[in-house]
This record gives C-alpha cells, sequence and structure tokens, in this order.
C-alpha cells in the first residue's frame, strides 16, 4: 500500500504504543501532500471514487475514511450524489483559528494575551507592507476605506452598522497582513485578527454597545486608516509601524469596553 501511495510505511507512536498507519491514513497523506504541493488546487474535482479506488487498491470505505480526514482538516469538501465528488478548498484562516483557539483553551489563554499578540504582528506587517507595498495595495486599502466613508454617510441602525462595521474594518486589517509578504506572518495575524473577531462578533450578538453614541469613533477609525495609508505610499515603514501600534493601542480599549480583559478563549469556541 505505501508503494502505491508514495509513503513510507514507517510507524507511528501513540504514547507509548507503536502502531502502523492505517490504509486511510496513507491515502489521506498521499492526497494531502499533493494538495500542499499545488498539485491539486483549490477548486479542482479529485477523480471519481472507482478511479481513486483503483489506483490505491482499496475499498470504498477505505477510501471514504480518507476522504473524513481530509475533510475534518477543511482540506475538501464532499458533496454525495450522482454529480458529487471531493473537491479541494480554498485555505481558510477561520479553520486555523478555531484549532488554534482549542489549543489555547487548554492553556487558559484569555482574549487579552490574543490582543497582545495580535499588537505584535499587525505594526510589523504595517512597517512589511509599507516597504514593498504595490499600486493594488494602495488601491484595495482605499477601496475599504472608501466603503467605510459611504456607510457613514448612510447611517444605518445602531447593531446594524456595529456588525456590518466590523467586518469592513476587518478586512483592512486582514490587508495588512496578506500584503506584507511574509506568508509566516500572514497566518498567524489572520488567525490571531479571527480569533479576536471571533470575541467582537459574540458581544455585538449580545447587543453591547447598541446604545453608545458610536460616530465619532467611526470616524476616527477612518482617519486613521487614512493616516496608514498615506504612510505606506510614501513607504516610510518606521512612521507606519509607529502609527499603527498607536491605533491597535487605543483600539483595545473598544475590543474590552464590555467585557473583561480575562475573558477566557474557552468562551468563544465552547
Amino acid at each position: 500500500m505505501s508503494e502505491l501511495v508514495g509513503v513510507p510505511s514507517g510507524v507511528q507512536q501513540v504514547g507509548t504504543v507503536m502502531r502502523a498507519p492505517k490504509t486511510a491514513e496513507l491515502i489521506a497523506s498521499h492526497l494531502r501532500r499533493q494538495i500542499v504541493k499545488g498539485e491539486l488546487t483549490p477548486g479542482e474535482t479529485l477523480p471519481p471514487e472507482v478511479h481513486l479506488m483503483e489506483q490505491f487498491g482499496v475499498s470504498r470505505p477505505t477510501l471514504r475514511e480518507a476522504f473524513r480526514i481530509l475533510e475534518a482538516e477543511s482540506l475538501i469538501g464532499v458533496r454525495r450524489g450522482s454529480r458529487g465528488g471531493a473537491q479541494v478548498l480554498e485555505p481558510d484562516p477561520h479553520v486555523a483559528a478555531r484549532h488554534v483557539g482549542l489549543l489555547l483553551q487548554l492553556q487558559g489563554t484569555t482574549i487579552q494575551d490574543v490582543y497582545e499578540a495580535r499588537m505584535v504582528t499587525e505594526p510589523v506587517c504595517a512597517a512589511m507592507l509599507a516597504s514593498r507595498r504595490t499600486e493594488e495595495d494602495l488601491q484595495d486599502l482605499r477601496t475599504v476605506v472608501a466603503h467605510l466613508r459611504e456607510m457613514l454617510k448612510a447611517g444605518f441602525e445602531a447593531i446594524t452598522d456595529l456588525a456590518t462595521w466590523s467586518r469592513s474594518t476587518y478586512r483592512f486589517h486582514e490587508l495588512i497582513m496578506q500584503r506584507c509578504g511574509n506568508k509566516t506572518l500572514a497566518v498567524q495575524g489572520a488567525v490571531l485578527a479571527d480569533i479576536v473577531d471571533v470575541h467582537l462578533q459574540q458581544s455585538l450578538a449580545k447587543g453591547l454597545g447598541e446604545d453608545e453614541d458610536v460616530s465619532d469613533r467611526y470616524q476616527t477609525t477612518v482617519r486613521s486608516y487614512e493616516r496608514l495609508i498615506r504612510y505606506v505610499d510614501a513607504k516610510d515603514s518606521e512612521a507606519a509601524e509607529k502609527h499603527w501600534r498607536k491605533h491597535m493601542e487605543v483600539a483595545a480599549q473598544y475590543v474590552f469596553l464590555h467585557d473583561a480583559k480575562n475573558t477566557p478563549v474557552v468562551d468563544l469556541f465552547g
């Protein structure tokens, strides 16, 4: 079997017990490697089950067990029926955030702890973005700000506006991390930002902040974004990093406006 899927047949250690990997695990490992290497790309549909069963020399239950492993990792999605099949999925930071969130739960991590880590990561990403930004990067950042300006003019009802605002501002932070030029920092930052965003969305779902006059805060946020864009446009890395660190320090006052800073991550992911 291992020769067929190109995977070494070594044993795995579980505690003090040594065991050989299951056939389904070997198939999943082989397909996972193809996805990671780009041999199978997002949106691509895997060959029909019958073909894969013949390729690997396995039964349908074994193949489907391999699919379930990859589904649990959010690497593929499987549709049943005559038009079904297994399709490679786009990488999703939300999935990574949930797994990291579960790990942080076990360590009793708080939202404040996560946000502090984010305040270390994002200003560095802002500086890197400023040093290597493209015209497309600038345009995408400006598009987000333009959308936020439109929202300010529209004057949504408080809770709807807060939820929409949160999603839009998340996009601005996301662009800073995605376009910084360092994939490791981009993924790490996205995971941290997503955990904090879950916290904010849950606060909004509980109705927190409905009675606040947030218009001044919105205006201040947009002006801060525009200021960062100016630094990025000028390729002033030092100013971009300094400004974004200050921005996040101020934003922290509102992240923890209604909830204690020691809110455990476990409350978010249950």
